[in-house]
Parts: structure tokens; C-alpha cells; sequence
């Protein structure tokens, strides 16, 4: 049979209670068949072949199994959003609740809550509505403004920069929708977030270091920013710049070794090549280098009292 997405498992995977009652099963069948690993239960009345199963990875692949179950029994007018839609959409995400499955419906039904599943009350135009992995989702526009009017400002940020730096939506699209949604809850996480959103943040580290700036008055910094010699050759990208103060911010973190090491690299050899791309940046240009980690943003407080001392110690210059 031919599959709808490159999801491994697709609404038609998953059977229904009644599904398999109707084809000759008996309830001691399908306990039977889940004991002996058989068949796996997502959720209450719910199943789908183990060997599909065995397929999915993580606690998104998870959700958006449990989804589709969910998708499987709920009104013909269903759509993923928030959380859900964001899961299908692959953005990084970091933090943000899984528990529930989220749905709207487009006949604007009031919101109510059940068991796993958060039903949100509320309009979803048609034009804000996608098929995506053959499930039904709110566009990226949306689900962003949805998230960002449903999660504190930093997740909501990140979560929103996420989305940018993919492609899946612009910024423009995502003013246009938080506008007609002004009577949502948080406008003003809204508008902070949009007020700051980058597209060039490509990591939740970025958005996070970013948003800390803001929140502990430091001065906002360039991000991802080419340098070139003398000659206009590249040396690499700086991932924040303060050029006035000759200042930058280099992350130190697995992510970026995953993302970033060549073929056959090692952990030392990586390490050892971005030193020297640091050491031709910092000869050809002058500035000074600050190496931050993850840990670091766990203390936002000491991280910008640690930038704003050096910031301050080196007088700033002409742009």
C-alpha cells in the first residue's frame, strides 16, 4: 500500500477497537496480542503493529502517533494545532509539553479538556488550515501565534525563530495572523516575541541567548555574522557579534559538533578546527572572543553581568 508521508506510521496504521472486534477479535485477543507484543497500545481503544512501532524514535514521534489515534475517533472537522501541529512541523522543541494531543475544530465548538486530549476553542479559518505527513494542521503562521499565546515568552520565542529559520513561514505572515487574534491571552509575549524574531537564529541556544540580552538589558548583538579578511576571503560566521565593542559569542555545545563536524571528524579534530578558525578571526579582525555552553544560559543573571563587565571594559569604536 502506499503511504501518505514518510511518517512511518499513517492514520490507516492505527485500528480501533472496534476495527478489530468487527474482523473476529475479542478483547482477551487484542490483551493477548498487546502481552506478547504483537500489536502496541497507544492509547485507550487504540492500537497499531509493533513493528511499526519499533520505528519511532523520541517523544515527538510518540505524540504524533498518539495524535493520529486521536485524529482517528475525533469530529471529521479536527485539526492539529499548537503543540501537535508544531510536532509535524519539525521544529526544534525544546521544552515545550507533550503530554496532550491538541485539536481545534473548524466549526467553532467551545474548548473542553478530556483524557490526553486538549480541544481548543476558538476560530481556524480555512486559510490558516494544511495537510502535512497526511494530517490535518494549522499553517506555521498559526500554530506559531498559537504556541506564543499559550507558553511563556522565551519558549514562545524560540519556538517562533524555529519556524522562521526553516522556511515555514515569514514574518510577515505571523504579524498578520497575531493581528486578527488580538482577544487571544499573552498579546503582549506576542508582540515582544514578533518585536524580536530573527530568522537567522538557527538554534534554540541563539534564541535563548538572545532573548536573554533583552530580558537582562544587555545591548542586543548581530547574529550569524560574516567575516572576511583582508583579501574578502571567508573565514567563517561569528554566531553574535557587538561590533562596536569588538566583542563576539562563539556556542561551545554537542549540537553544534553534530551539526557542523565533516564527514569522519572527531570530537578533538572538530574542537581543534573551530580554534583555529577562531585564532584567523580574532588575528584578522582584532576582536575578542567569549566562549559561552548551554549551562551557561541556566544562570542568565551571571551570564550578562559576565557580558555587560567586558562590554564595558572595551571602550566602543566606530561602526
Amino acid at each position: 500500500m502506499t503511504r501518505t508521508s514518510s511518517f512511518p506510521i499513517d492514520l490507516h496504521d492505527i485500528k480501533l477497537r472496534r476495527q478489530l472486534i468487527a474482523s473476529g477479535w475479542t478483547d482477551r485477543d487484542i490483551a493477548r496480542a498487546v502481552r506478547s507484543g504483537l500489536i502496541h497500545r497507544i492509547r485507550y481503544g487504540a492500537y497499531v503493529d509493533a513493528c511499526l512501532w519499533s520505528r519511532i524514535e523520541g517523544q515527538r514521534d510518540e505524540h504524533r502517533v498518539r495524535a493520529r489515534a486521536v485524529l482517528r475517533t475525533a469530529h471529521s472537522s479536527s485539526v492539529l494545532t499548537h503543540q501537535s501541529s508544531a510536532a509535524e512541523w519539525e521544529i526544534p522543541l525544546w521544552r515545550l509539553c507533550l503530554d496532550d494531543v491538541s485539536l481545534t475544530r473548524t466549526d467553532e465548538v467551545s474548548g473542553r479538556r478530556e483524557a490526553g486530549i486538549t480541544h481548543h476553542a476558538g476560530r481556524l479559518p480555512l486559510d490558516q488550515i494544511t495537510v502535512r505527513h497526511g494530517v490535518p494542521v494549522s499553517t506555521a503562521g498559526r500554530t506559531a501565534v498559537e504556541l506564543l499565546s499559550t507558553t511563556d515568552a522565551e519558549l514562545g520565542y524560540c519556538l517562533l525563530n524555529g519556524f522562521l529559520n526553516l522556511g515555514h513561514t515569514r514574518l510577515e505572515e505571523v504579524r498578520r495572523i497575531a493581528a486578527q487574534t488580538e482577544r487571544w491571552p499573552n498579546t503582549l509575549g506576542t508582540r515582544i516575541a514578533i518585536g524580536l524574531a530573527d530568522p537567522r537564529l538557527g538554534s534554540v541556544a541563539e534564541s535563548r541567548f538572545m532573548f536573554l540580552c533583552f530580558r537582562e538589558g544587555v545591548p542586543l548583538p548581530e547574529p550569524q555574522v560574516e567575516v572576511r579578511d583582508e583579501t574578502s576571503q571567508l573565514l567563517g560566521f561569528v554566531d553574535f557579534l557587538w561590533r562596536k565593542h569588538r566583542l563576539f559569542v562563539e556556542f561551545d555545545g554537542r549540537i553544534k559538533y553534530e551539526v557542523f563536524r565533516r564527514p569522519g571528524e572527531s570530537l578533538a579534530d572538530y574542537i581543534q578546527r573551530e580554534k583555529r578558525r577562531e585564532e584567523l578571526i580574532v588575528r584578522a579582525t582584532g576582536w575578542m572572543c567569549i566562549r559561552i555552553t548551554w549551562a551557561d544560559l541556566a544562570d542568565p543573571s551571571a551570564l550578562a553581568r559576565r557580558i555587560l563587565a567586558i562590554l564595558a571594559s572595551r571602550a566602543p569604536t566606530a561602526a
